[in-house]
C-alpha cells in the first residue's frame, strides 16, 4: 500500500496542506530520527517517554527493561502513540506573527505487542544498533542469552499514521513584504563532534571508520540542498 488511509484519529486538521499520508515519506522520517516519543497513558494519568526506536519493513521497534513502566504498558496490549520530529530550519519571517520553523513529524497510532522469539528480538537488537551507527554491529560484543532474557522488545505493526511537513521560505502578509527586514531560513541539521575514547579503554585503539565518519542522518539520507 503507497498511502496511509485517512482516519480521523490520523487526519491532519491544522494546516491541511502541509499533510502526507504516502508510506515512503513517513518511512523516512521514522528512519532519519534518532529519537521517538511514546505516548500512553497509567489509570487515565498521560505520559510521554523519548525512547530508541527503529523499522524493519512495516513494524516498529523499541527495547529497554521489563522493569519500564512504558514498556509494560505496552505489553499489556494498551494503545499507544508514537511520533517523531525533525527540525530542519528556523523560518526567520518579516513579523513576529508568522515566525516558524521547517520541519518533518510523523505519528503511527497502533496496539504494540511483546516480543518473545529470540531470533526476532535479535533483528531488532541488530536494527537499533544499526539504526544508531551504521556498521557497528559487526565491530562490538553481541548479546549473550542472558542479556537477551533481561531485554524486553516491543513491535508495533505500521498500520495507521501520518506525516506533516512544512519547507520553504517565510509566508509574510502582503504588506510586509514593502518592509526593508531581512527575512529567510536558518537551515539546522545535527553535527557529530570529536569521537571522545572511554578513559577505561585498555589500549591506546583508534577510533573506528563507522564512528569518525558518521555523518548525521539528514546528509545519510541525501536531504542537502
Amino acid at each position: 500500500m503507497a498511502e496511509f488511509e485517512s482516519t480521523p484519529r490520523t487526519k491532519v486538521k491544522r494546516a491541511p496542506q502541509r499533510a502526507v499520508y504516502e508510506r515512503e515519506t513517513l518511512y523516512g522520517i521514522l528512519d532519519e530520527a534518532l529519537i521517538c516519543h511514546i505516548g500512553f497513558s497509567v489509570d487515565e494519568q498521560p505520559y510521554v517517554i523519548p525512547t530508541i526506536h527503529v523499522r524493519v519493513d512495516d513494524v516498529l521497534y523499541v527495547h529497554g527493561s521489563p522493569a519500564s513502566r512504558m514498556l509494560r504498558r505496552m505489553a499489556s496490549g494498551a494503545p499507544v502513540c508514537v511520533t517523531v520530529t525533525l527540525l530542519d530550519g528556523l523560518v526567520l519571517a518579516r513579523s513576529a506573527f508568522h515566525h516558524s520553523m521547517n520541519y518533518r513529524s510523523a505519528v503511527v497510532l497502533g496496539v504494540p505487542r511483546k516480543v518473545t522469539e529470540v531470533k526476532e528480538k535479535g533483528v531488532a537488537f541488530k536494527a537499533i544498533v544499526e539504526h544508531l551507527t551504521p556498521g557497528r554491529w559487526d565491530e562490538i560484543r553481541q548479546p549473550n542469552p542472558e542479556e537477551i532474557r533481561k531485554t524486553d522488545v516491543l513491535a508495533l505493526q505500521i498500520e495507521e499514521g501520518s506525516a506533516k511537513v512544512r519547507a520553504g521560505a517565510p509566508v509574510d502578509d502582503d504588506v510586509d513584504y514593502e518592509l526593508e527586514l531581512w527575512a529567510g531560513v536558518l537551515p539546522l541539521n545535527v553535527v557529530a563532534g570529536a569521537a571522545v575514547p572511554d578513559p577505561a579503554l585498555r589500549h591506546n585503539l583508534p577510533v573506528p571508520e563507522t564512528v569518525s565518519g558518521w555523518i548525521d542522518p539528514q546528509r545519510r539520507f541525501d536531504l542537502s540542498p
